[in-house]
């Protein structure tokens, strides 16, 4: 490599290299080194965390802005293939249903060869997770491609197949932030530390749902409410910062692309302010979040049995695990049909795209009353200044499509999810919801066409507040969450409705909470992964039941002053990953852990010279150098069910011993306590 070089000042040739140049001014140079030193001060004073959440935030702003500027581009070619191949129905219907067909199996193809990870939302993998299970390579970064390219494909089939990005741009978020976690680590030159990473996590988490939605707040709080049970007040800022950053970024870009003229919401709204609803239509918000909650109860058994059903089933079975592009062919074949516009589809608004779901389910309109001494015809074509005349059609009328909506989207969503394939299952769930409160909405206004009266005062009803309320309040029972109220607001930007949206919410969770796992924990169910269960209702009688009632007792103590035959009968005849280690066989007093790796080194590297002496035992393989833990928590068989699974939960314990006055009694794992949850929860019958 050339050396770089200068000129002296003042010289008007002979050029120096820079190292005699700067070697001669000492005082530059250290005033160079001291302003250096003082800047990494001021960075490092707030915590040398705050520049990665930034870059966290930031990149995933503008992986998100050019995922989406990449599929709106694949989605209007499809949209101009299909409007300009003819009038020939087949050739239309080809059109239609192929494309999606090619990429949903492109989808499912390429993202399984590169990893088996990729597929699904990853929602319930990550809080697996977090709960303190770790999961082989889920977080790799390789993992990274394989998602990014299968949740643009998965997107770029449209509504045909009706899935969202949530999910899938939640794990790419949680990924990018255990890289940055790794990179940080080796930056800073400091030892791996496991809250640390957690902590990286739950940041990237927020900002996956921020960046989608440009909504930091609501990322946040879906954050906590999902993915961890104890959630942590250090973690709040971190996450309230890289969430504004990536939400800030991510509607900077459409600025910056002349796509708005500055940050406004996604979708807007023109609801009345002044007065936007009537005292008494409180009652019926209230009714609205009632039957929410009962039709998200409906909608969460019929998609867990019905993915069990194809997990089990001998031919699904065999052909998700042979030929998973093939199942995602058919199934995408099935949906593209029965949304082909000018046959079934045209009675359900098929042919509008998500985010023109929202727009035309959330107009301040009443459709029901526009209609009622006019039919305009369904157009040939979409016109995006009047999205709602696809909801039209003379022989259903707005109620008859709404409610056919409800029906078709219903199944063709529990069979969605079965696909494998990166895909987000959230934002339909969102647009179901509101189609639910449309309907509601367009009942009211029918019922009450010049308003309901209140103190003199005449308000016509607005139903697109009801498709916004029905949006949180499903969405919100689908997921055990209320921060999906909050993401109505930062969606819409509206304000006004906070109150009843807020109230229908509360109704529908407290409906789908007392009856139903919610969508993540139903799929950590049928997926059997190791999460460790709540503990819910009052009449379980779980608050007397004691460790000592299921602690598993089957436990392999090794005594110091055990011989060494027998330290390696019991190492070779078990294979536990630690080993309680007690005083001495009489006493079991229990002193630390001993791993099974390491003492098996010790034993094999012991000295030649020893099988020549006298008998040797433990306490001699651990003062040759066999590294010993202490037991810092443990514990008693009279500590209740409930705190051992609140230690359980917020440290992130895999199992823990039991002790009695300080002798070894068991152990208690998670399967000893999802044991017992489970027996609360399902006792046996009686004999």
């Amino acid at each position: 490599m050339e050396e770089l070089v200068g000129l002296r000042e003042g010289s008007p040739a002979n050029p120096v290299t820079l190292h005699e140049l700067w070697g001669r001014c000492p005082r530059i140079r250290r005033g160079v080194r001291g302003g250096l030193e003082w800047l990494k001060r001021v960075l490092f004073r707030v915590g040398e965390d705050w520049y990665f959440l930034m870059a966290l935030g930031v990149l995933m702003a503008l992986i998100s802005y050019a995922m989406n500027f990449v599929v709106a581009r694949v989605v209007r070619a499809h949209n101009w293939l299909y409007q300009e191949i003819g009038d020939s129905h087949l050739l239309r219907y080809l059109s239609w249903a192929v494309y999606p067909v090619a990429l949903v199996s492109f989808s499912s193809g390429f993202s399984q060869s590169i990893t088996p990870f990729s597929g699904g939302s990853g929602i319930p993998e990550l809080k697996t997770i977090l709960s303190g299970v770790v999961l082989d390579d889920y977080l790799d970064i390789k993992n990274f491609g394989a998602k990014v390219v299968g949740l643009s494909c998965t997107l770029a089939s449209g509504s045909t197949i009706f899935l969202g990005k949530v999910g899938p741009f939640v794990h790419l978020s949680v990924m990018i932030a255990a890289y940055l976690g790794r990179v940080r680590v080796r930056t800073i030159r400091e030892s791996e530390n496991k809250s640390k990473q957690n902590e990286m996590l739950v940041a990237g988490a927020a900002v996956g749902v921020a960046t989608v939605f440009a909504a930091p707040f609501s990322g946040v709080l879906f954050s906590i409410e999902v993915m961890s049970s104890h959630f942590s007040v250090w973690d709040y800022w971190r996450g309230f910062f890289t969430a504004t950053c990536g939400a800030f970024m991510f509607r900077l870009l459409s600025v910056f692309s002349s796509e708005e003229e500055t940050i406004t919401v996604l979708y807007k709204t023109s609801f009345r302010v002044e007065v936007p609803f009537d005292l008494p239509e409180i009652f019926f918000f209230v009714a609205l979040g009632a039957i929410c909650g009962v039709m998200s109860c409906a909608y969460l058994f019929c998609q867990r049995t019905f993915l069990g059903f194809v997990k089990t089933n001998r031919f699904t079975s065999k052909l998700l695990a042979t030929s998973k592009p093939l199942y995602s062919a058919l199934a995408a074949l099935a949906l593209a049909s029965v949304t082909y516009p000018p046959g079934v589809g045209r009675f359900f608004a098929s042919r509008l795209s998500m985010g023109q779901h929202l727009d035309s389910l959330f107009d301040n309109n009443t459709w029901a009353l526009a209609t009622r001494n006019s039919s305009p015809p369904w157009p040939a074509e979409l016109d995006p200044k009047n999205l709602w005349f696809e909801w039209y059609q003379p022989e259903f009328t707005i109620f008859g499509t709404l409610a056919f909506f409800l029906l078709m989207r219903f199944w063709m969503l529990i069979l969605a999810t079965t696909i494998p394939m990166p895909a987000g299952y959230f934002l339909p769930i969102f647009i179901y919801g509101a189609a639910i409160g449309r309907l509601l909405g367009e009942a009211l206004s029918v019922a009450f066409p010049e308003g309901i009266v209140a103190g003199g005062i005449v308000n016509p009803i607005v139903p697109g507040s009801y498709a916004l309320a029905g949006a949180a309040a499903f969405s919100g029972a689908v997921t055990h969450t209320i921060s999906t109220a909050l993401l109505a607001f930062e969606l819409t930007g509206q304000l006004v409705h906070w109150l009843p949206v807020l109230m229908c919410v509360l109704a529908a969770n407290a409906i789908a909470q007392s009856c139903q796992p919610s969508f993540y924990d139903g799929t950590i169910i049928v997926k059997k992964l190791p999460y460790l269960p709540w503990i819910r209702g009052r009449r379980l009688g779980s608050h007397p039941v004691n460790v000592g009632n299921f602690m598993s007792t089957a436990i392999t103590t090794l005594a110091k002053d055990a011989p060494l035959p027998e330290v390696v009968k019991a190492v070779t005849s078990t294979d536990t990953a630690e080993y309680p280690l007690v005083e001495s066989t009489e006493s079991q007093i229990l002193v630390g852990t001993v791993r099974r790796a390491q003492l098996l080194q010790a034993l094999l590297a012991r000295p030649p010279s020893w099988a020549l002496g006298g008998q040797r035992h433990l306490h001699d393989i651990l003062a040759g150098g066999c590294p010993t833990e202490p037991v810092t928590l443990q514990l008693s068989p009279d500590t209740t069910l409930h705190q051992a699974h609140h230690l359980f939960e917020l440290l992130h314990l895999q199992s823990l011993f039991v002790t009695s006055r300080g002798r070894a009694v068991g152990f208690v794992s998670w399967v000893e306590l999802k044991k017992a949850i489970s027996s609360l929860t399902n006792p046996p019958a009686p004999k």
